[in-house]
């Protein structure tokens, strides 16, 4: 407790064992912190210590691997300089909206009018903002397990969470088949293509027949009942690789354009993570409702920020060349990975990993459960061979448990967006030597 007159006190901000009352809400008591965050800590106290790691966790892109555009450095800088600083209408820039418009019409062609776009502080907003839109209390949310904070979402807004686990032979994605049975009755849909974390993307044939899916569940539905929308997170649709062609519900199927909220934004595709510019697109109606909602939360992307990101979005050929280095860059790390990965299981090791379709992820599975390391130890669950890499090898990565997997079945997602090339090359020997060395 702080003592007047003491100058090293501090005041006591806990209450005393006495207090009998919550301290938080039951929604913020029973909320979980985010497993990657905590796997981060540990390899940041490791790197701290001077233990050299290649740090395949985290979903972002380091500056020293990956910059933004210096278009749109400059832009920012432009817009800083002219003064644009204040607050930012609350639905977004107009000058922005517009430029997301033309953005989608010439990249995905999409014709959506300038009241459907929505602008926010990066692509999270969006999320919460679908989820508090449109689910209630008691509502049900279906989504693919492994996939990113869903379970979180529903928690935050109170829904009831319906999981369709999937597995390496429908490349961790939804199918028509697996989500006809717990489809009826659902208020929201939650997809992600190319999906966090397994870097695998929709074909035109699965996600059109989802799409058939969704398009006969709202034609069973009454006048009086409400519809089933589908949120498609789109974040990462610029960067595919090799054959993969992104593909989106209302492109194949114009008749979901009612029933589809597209949430994307500058994140992934420039390198942007830390410049939150993102958006939302969708019916007018929900957008309105979007709009009033997170209009109380505040969650506006930068004044600056948004003038140059609609400059950017604006400049295709400034987006071609960007892109296709960005692109190259990722692939070589992600094929890189895959090579290690697959040429090991060629030597008869317990791995394997999915062939990189997008994102900056990769799916990778290092099959130890049950195997004893070298110092006697019997690793157990995912967490225990997550630890084992990270002691043995200094090779950081994230069990697919973090993505809602219950299952130890050996998964984990390697994320390439802050490593080098030359980082990976380097400790593909060391991780073959750790693998090697369990019996």
């Amino acid at each position: 407790m702080f003592e007047p007159g003491s100058a090293t006190g501090t005041i006591d901000t806990v209450s005393s064992s006495t207090d009998v009352g919550r301290r938080v809400s039951a929604m913020s008591e029973g909320m979980s912190g985010s497993e990657i965050l905590r796997i981060a800590g540990e390899i940041r106290a490791m790197t701290e210590a001077g233990t050299r790691v290649c740090n395949l966790t985290v979903g972002d892109f380091s500056p020293a691997e990956f910059r933004i555009p210096k278009y749109l450095e400059n832009e920012i800088d432009n817009a800083l300089r002219h003064g644009e600083t204040n607050y930012p209408p609350s639905n977004g820039v107009a000058a922005l909206r517009e430029s997301v418009r033309r953005f989608y019409q010439r990249g995905l062609g999409l014709d959506y009018p300038v009241s459907s776009v929505l602008i926010t502080a990066g692509s999270r907003p969006g999320i919460y903002g679908t989820f508090k839109t449109l689910v209630d209390p008691g509502d049900r949310v279906v989504f693919a397990v492994p996939s990113w904070n869903n379970n979180h979402y529903c928690h935050l807004t109170g829904a009831v969470p319906v999981t369709v686990p999937t597995s390496r032979d429908d490349t961790f994605l939804p199918t028509r088949e697996l989500l006809e049975p717990v489809i009826r009755g659902a208020r929201l849909l939650s997809l992600n293509s190319p999906l966090n974390p397994t870097g695998t993307a929709f074909t035109a044939e699965t996600l059109g027949s989802i799409c058939d899916l969704v398009l006969e569940e709202n034609a069973r539905r009454g006048a009086g009942d409400r519809p089933l929308y589908v949120m498609y997170d789109q974040v990462y649709w610029m960067l595919t690789f090799g054959e993969t062609r992104h593909v989106d519900p209302v492109s194949l199927r114009p008749e979901m354009a009612p029933y589809t909220i597209f949430v994307d934004g500058i994140s992934k595709a420039f390198a942007a993570t830390g410049v939150r510019v993102g958006w939302v697109v969708g019916p007018k109606d929900i957008m309105d409702s979007m709009n009033n909602f997170l209009g109380h939360v505040g969650a506006w992307a930068p004044r600056a920020e948004q003038i140059a990101t609609g400059k950017l979005l604006d400049a295709p050929n400034e987006i071609a060349t960007f892109a296709a280095d960005l692109t190259t860059g990722v692939r070589q790390r992600l094929d890189a990975l895959y090579a290690g990965i697959m040429a090991m299981q060629t030597d008869g090791l317990p791995v394997d990993a999915t062939v990189p379709m997008g994102a900056i992820y990769l799916s990778a599975r290092f099959a130890l459960n049950g195997k004893r390391t070298p110092d006697g130890q019997t690793l157990r669950t995912n967490d225990d061979v997550r630890k084992y890499l990270l002691k043995s090898a200094g090779f950081g990565v994230v069990p697919f448990q973090a993505f809602g997997v219950k299952e130890d079945t050996g998964w984990f997602r390697l994320s390439v967006g802050a490593v080098s090339l030359a980082e990976i090359e380097r400790v593909l020997p060391v991780l073959r030597e750790a693998v090697a060395a369990c019996k």
